[in-house]
């Protein structure tokens, strides 16, 4: 017995330092993780900046970490896209480096010196501003450093570069920038103070035969004088138009423009400055109405240049300035068909040496669209980054406009702007109805003269392997849902939703994809196939006219075949071997404008709806429609002309369109 109790208490001990090991460390942990909550002292409401100590705001005691950045419950009586997620526009602007150009930012620091210097060779050579203003490092740390504006004042007529430099400061005690005048030499600003500096160099500087304009500006108060709508009125970021375009979002010009307009050889040139900070807004969510529809107006083949733009194969007269009248027919046709989204189809840059600053025209391309806050998509075509930037560097821009929905898709596949987009229910379920594929099908092939294409391009791109393969896996990804979809009714009120259960029998509802539509430039080889016939009236099943040859490349990596035809909308054996994607939809070919069905697939031309894109006289420009109803089930598409002719009204999909060859 003696020895019993003594082996049970050596146990005991062999299993006490073990024991209570455990049961130390399980209540550090419940200390740190759960316990223990820092309070939040001076320390966390600044930060080290490179010129000051930042001031940071602290999130409130009634916030919690975990919800930052959460989209909140919406109330019951609000619309699902009509509640903006928080943080749409970043808070904190501290973070922003100060030392270089970048105008899309939205910067709320303001600038304490301007200056303008020229430079016999590029501004910046071997990553190195060669031609950067006289400074101190006393200066630097108290007004900034010198940021050039990346913009050559004269590109177009001056003997050597001109560019804008300014200072950019986060210090609360530094007088800054609120005004800017333009003045010929001799002048002053009226009433003139103390509080005007001039700049010492011409902004003509090195343009010949011109007379000097100099640029002033005004120094206000320091920040941490200035009442909040004094804030709003320092100038916290420069640019520069050409072309007498509107300037990008946000900005505005001043006049005079530094280099005059002379119609077809010089095109002007303005300095543009924001002040403040112009939140960009951005695009709700796509959705249908609450009665099942959805509208797309296609826009195909702008051809806009850096200036006014000149007229083509068109009767109108006098016609001096296409773009603009073309931007004009564009507000036209968006105020008569109130579409819920836009689509640009690739060509919005003429190209072919006109549109050599990209930015310039792209601040106009979309200009009536953004106007009226709807949501707008674009693709690539040929002839946008034949000069200037490339496409990468103009999707970003496209990026940076209000209501874009422009995304930048995979990096590692061919083309820029391989993205979806997905129009949902309107009720409360959110359900995805609608899927909306882009794809850049390229500009120009390289062959064995690549050296010589940029000059002599001879042939046409295609959509390429792994482009077949990105929409592939996109299409899987998508889930079945009960067609034709019932919207739900619990939290409704009367008969604001029309119910379909009592419409539609069983036997005609199925498990599927949502019908989808896709966007891209350079049509498929397939568009100039034979069609395929209706069953009910024997009739080939192409809608509208073809005015000229084919536009198609030349190669084909098989997307029709391989793509298309592949992505169905269901795999369940069961089920016919109906495409996915009902609608493709092209620009590219001005004079072409016909939607032809092959092999359950409808093949789409825009037809060219600009003024400065060719024509044809007597082919009235015209932009495609396409209204989506019964909740994604029917897809109806007519044309409306420049003189409000409405072409074609047809269905391709839903009730009323031709069968499908497939058997069910």
């Amino acid at each position: 017995m003696a020895l019993s109790c003594s082996r049970f208490f050596r146990f005991l001990r062999s299993i006490a330092e073990p024991a209570l090991a455990i049961v130390a460390f399980s209540c550090l942990l419940t200390f740190i993780f759960i316990l223990y909550q820092p309070t939040p002292g001076p320390g966390i409401s600044q930060r080290v900046g490179w010129q000051s100590w930042d001031s940071v705001s602290s999130t409130g005691d009634s916030a919690r970490p975990e919800d930052a950045g959460l989209p909140q419950e919406p109330p019951s009586s609000t619309d699902w896209w009509n509640v903006s997620n928080p943080g749409d526009e970043p808070s904190d602007t501290s973070s922003y480096p100060l030392d270089y150009w970048a105008p899309f930012l939205p910067h709320d620091t303001g600038l304490s010196e301007i200056t303008i210097e020229r430079c016999m060779f590029s501004p910046e050579f071997a990553g190195v501003d060669l031609c950067t203003p006289d400074t101190t490092p006393e200066k630097d740390a108290v007004k900034g450093n010198w940021v050039r504006v990346e913009r050559d004042l004269n590109l177009q007529t001056g003997i050597w570069s001109l560019n804008i430099y300014y200072r950019r400061t986060r210090r609360l005690d530094v007088p800054l920038i609120t005004e800017f005048q333009l003045l010929p030499s001799g002048e002053e600003p009226s009433p003139r103070t103390d509080s005007w500096f001039k700049v010492k160099r011409s902004i003509r500087d090195g343009v010949m035969r011109t007379k000097h304009l100099y640029l002033w500006y005004k120094i206000g108060k320091a920040m941490n004088e200035m009442t909040v709508q004094e804030k709003q009125q320092i100038v916290t970021e420069v640019d520069v138009l050409f072309g007498e375009g509107r300037p990008w979002y946000g900005f505005e010009k001043l006049e005079p423009a530094i280099t005059p307009e002379k119609w077809g050889m010089i095109e002007s040139v303005y300095m543009t400055y924001r002040r403040g900070v112009k939140p960009v807004p951005r695009a709700p969510p796509l959705h249908f109405s609450q009665d099942g529809k959805f509208r797309i107006l296609q826009v195909a083949d702008l051809h806009f240049s850096v200036s006014r733009g000149k007229c083509r194969d068109t009767d109108i007269s006098p016609c001096d300035a296409s773009d603009n009248l073309t931007s004009t027919l564009l507000g036209h046709v968006l105020d008569a068909e109130k579409p819920d989204m836009v689509v640009f189809t690739g060509d919005q840059l003429n190209g072919q040496g006109t549109s050599w600053d990209p930015k310039s025209v792209l601040a106009k391309f979309a200009a009536e669209v953004i106007d009226r806050k709807i949501p707008w998509a674009a693709v690539f075509g040929n002839h946008d980054d034949e000069i200037g930037a490339v496409r990468a560097e103009q999707l970003k821009m496209m990026q940076a406009l209000p209501y874009s929905l422009v995304e930048r898709g995979p990096k590692d596949i061919h083309g820029v702007g391989n993205y979806v987009l997905k129009v949902k229910s309107g009720d409360s379920s959110a359900t995805h109805l609608l899927t909306l594929y882009f794809i850049d099908s390229g500009a120009y092939s390289k062959g064995y003269l690549d050296w010589f294409g940029y000059f002599f391009p001879t042939e046409y791109d295609w959509i390429h392997q792994d482009q077949i393969d990105w929409f592939l896996g996109e299409s899987a990804l998508i889930y079945p849902i009960e067609r034709p979809y019932t919207p739900q009714t619990s939290s409704d009120l009367g008969d604001i939703w029309r119910r379909q259960s009592g419409q539609v029998p069983p036997s005609t509802r199925k498990l599927a994809k949502p019908n989808a539509l896709m966007f891209f430039h350079i049509p498929l080889q397939e568009s100039y196939s034979a069609p395929d016939t209706d069953q009910r009236t024997g009739l080939p099943l192409d809608v509208g006219v073809s005015l000229e040859g084919s536009g198609a490349a030349k190669k084909s990596d098989g997307m029709f075949e391989k793509g298309l035809l592949t992505a169905l909308e269901t795999d369940h054996r069961t089920g016919a071997a109906i495409p996915e994607v009902k609608v493709v939809s092209n620009g590219h070919c001005h004079v072409t404008e016909d939607c032809k069905r092959i092999k359950d697939v409808w093949l789409c031309f825009g037809g060219g709806g600009s003024y400065s894109g060719y024509g044809r006289v007597g082919f009235d420009r015209r932009f495609r429609v396409y209204e989506i109803s019964d909740y994604g089930e029917t897809i109806r598409t007519y044309k409306r002309t420049e003189h409000d002719e409405i072409l074609n009204d047809y269905v391709l999909a839903g009730d009323g369109a031709a069968p499908y060859n497939s058997q069910y």
